[in-house]
Order: C-alpha cells, then structure tokens, then sequence
C-alpha cells in the first residue's frame, strides 16, 4: 500500500504507536496481575494479620453464627456479649497451624514421641492404672498399650495440655483462616455449646494451638461425640480424671470397630513391588488394598485381616544416611482407626512403635 497523503501517513503512524503502547501496557498489566496472584498464593494466614487485632463482631459471618447460637442452641445475647467482648486475633496460632508436625519425615517425626522417658513413664502408668485399664479392655475393647501411647503423644500422659486460650484460638481459626474456616467455625459453636452443657466459663478452658482440649487433646466436636465417664460420677471430666480420660480414648478408637489384640501393621520392605500398591500408598490414609494382594504382591507372611478387611499401604522416610529412602509397612484395620484420630500415617505410626514398646518387658 502506498500513502502519498501526509495525513494519513500521520494518522497511520499514531495508530501504529498507539497500539505498540496499548500492547506493552497489556503486557505489564497482565505481568502484575501474574506476580500479584503469586505473591498472594505465597502468603499465609499468619502475614495478613496483626497480633492481637480485634475481630469484627459486625462481619456478616458473625452476626449469623450469633443467630444460629441464638436460635438452635439458645444463647441469650448477654451470655453472647460476655462471651465475644475483647476476642482479638493470636497470630501465633495462625503460624503454628502453616508449621504442623505431621508434615515432617517419618525420621524426624517419631524420635520426638518414641522416646526412652515416654516409655518408661507409660510402663509405670500401665502398672500405676492397671485396674482401670482391665476395665477399659473388657467393656470397650481396645488394647491398654495403644490408650496409653495415645496419652503419651497427646499431652505427655496430661502434664502439656496446651496453654492457648481455646475460645481465642478457634474465633481466630474460624476469622483469619480461610482455609479451614467452616471447620472451626463448626468447632467454635461445638465449644460454646460444650461449655453450656457442663456449666464451664469459655474463656477459662485452655487447650492446643488448633482448639484441642484437656488430656484427651479432644477438639470440640470429638469431647461432644465420644468422651466418656469412667469414674462413677456422670461428669465427662478428660481434664482431671484419668479414668475418663483412658475409656474416652479407647471409645473413639472403638468407634472405629477397634479390633482387641487384632494386628496393627506388617512389614513389606523397601520398595512395592505392584503397581495396585503403589496406587493405594499415593492416596493417602484412605487407600486400601486386600490382604490377600499385600500377601501375593510382596511375597511376605502376614497375618489375615480380622473381616477380611482392606490394608492401608504406608510408606515411611528413612533418614538421608540409610540404604534405602523408604520403608513400607501395611497398615491394618486398628491402624486405620489410628488414623481417624489423628488423619496422620506418621502419627498412627508413632503411636503403634510407641505402645510396641509398651509391651515389651
């Protein structure tokens, strides 16, 4: 095309520059949305807060979890009003919850919890609560060595049963943390309602930095669904009764058809040697996988699964040093039920390596 017109070469070239600015101011503004998107991915809850920043009773998730508190579970607004003044954010909690241990290797996870003083405290305390503990074996049915692991990995057998404010913890949880934020709204409201049953001031149960209490280390909707009393009054104390803190253990694993002196787990080596087991262990706590194939796959002796129920397959870290990088164990039914405890293979591990310890004289 040929322009002889000096007024068009000249509109010609405006719009030529036009576009050629339009083009890199497109470019930049889809670069910043790009690096704004990424910065807010890499941040966390922790960084969009300050401590002790009030919260906003007047947000619109407030005002309906006061009116469902209301009207299903008939708060007052005074006890509402007395409950809520002065909640303000605990940034610490916000951190700890980005920094869980069960996120560690196996290799670094257990040594804090199989330890020579857990195990020889937990002996004592087999010795120390033997009464109970029949009881406990004969009328729930799970074995005392997993109770009382389970009591030692929580609270150090209920000498560290938290020191964080349980109402400031979960308001927090429920307010400035979005992930999770139904979750603890829902505890929030179990608490409250917990609190009312049993006559407790909510602002003077202390717990962990993710809301669990006393040394059961129960979060809210676990105290409601499986504690227990043992002791012969009809109080459901998990902080100062032993008895009921030991039976209410064992009642939550035995809701979760706890086999007694059924089998916790088997030895399958360092590596899996069928892609059916490989596909179990990569789904987590939820995989599951015959007895019969773990048996054939492996080419190991193991016990039969009490129901011909599923295994788990569970691979654990093994210190950088070692020969091999894993080892993998089949997870049984009671190990299963481990992990609906705590949704964590390294801590039903723990927990089963623990009470092995227990048993051994």
């Amino acid at each position: 095309m040929i322009i002889s017109d000096p007024t068009q070469y000249r509109l010609l070239h405006s719009l030529e520059k036009f576009y050629t600015i339009l083009g890199i101011t497109l470019f930049s503004l889809l670069l910043f949305m790009l690096s704004t998107t990424f910065a807010q991915a890499k941040q966390k809850a922790a960084d969009l807060v300050e401590d002790g920043q009030p919260i906003d009773l007047k947000q619109e998730k407030y005002l309906k979890l006061f009116k469902e508190l209301q009207s299903e579970h008939n708060f007052t607004q005074a006890e509402l009003d007395a409950i809520f003044s002065g909640q303000a954010i605990n940034k610490r909690v916000l951190v700890l919850m980005d920094k869980q241990w069960e996120s560690k290797p196996y290799y670094e996870y257990s040594p804090h919890f199989v330890t020579k003083k857990n195990i020889e405290t937990g002996r004592r305390k087999l010795i120390e609560y033997k009464d109970i503990l029949d009881r406990v074996e004969k009328e729930i049915g799970v074995d005392r060595e997993v109770v009382v692991a389970i009591w030692a990995v929580e609270t150090r057998y209920g000498t560290n049963q938290g020191a964080y404010s349980v109402l400031q913890t979960l308001n927090t949880l429920f307010d400035a943390y979005p992930r999770r934020s139904t979750f603890f709204r829902n505890q929030l409201v179990h608490f409250l309602v917990l609190c009312k049953e049993n006559n407790v001031d909510p602002k003077t149960i202390k717990g962990s930095y993710a809301g669990a209490f006393g040394q059961t280390q129960f979060i809210p909707s676990s105290f409601r669904a499986y504690a227990v009393s043992f002791d012969g009054d009809e109080k459901r104390d998990v902080w100062n009764s032993v008895p009921d803190v030991l039976a209410s253990i064992a009642n939550y694993l035995n809701q979760y058809r706890w086999t007694l002196n059924g089998p916790m787990y088997a030895e399958l080596g360092h590596e899996l040697k069928d892609q059916e087991l490989i596909a179990t262990s990569l789904k987590g706590r939820k995989g599951r996988v015959s007895w019969q194939k773990v048996r054939d796959a492996q080419k190991v002796a193991i016990p039969p699964s009490p129901g011909n129920r599923k295994l788990s397959i569970v691979g654990l870290e093994l210190p950088p040093a070692s020969k091999a990088k894993m080892r993998y164990i089949a997870g049984y039914p009671n190990f299963q039920a481990i992990t609906e405890w705590n949704h964590s293979n390294r801590y039903a591990m723990a927990v089963t390596e623990l009470a092995e310890a227990l048993r051994q004289k």
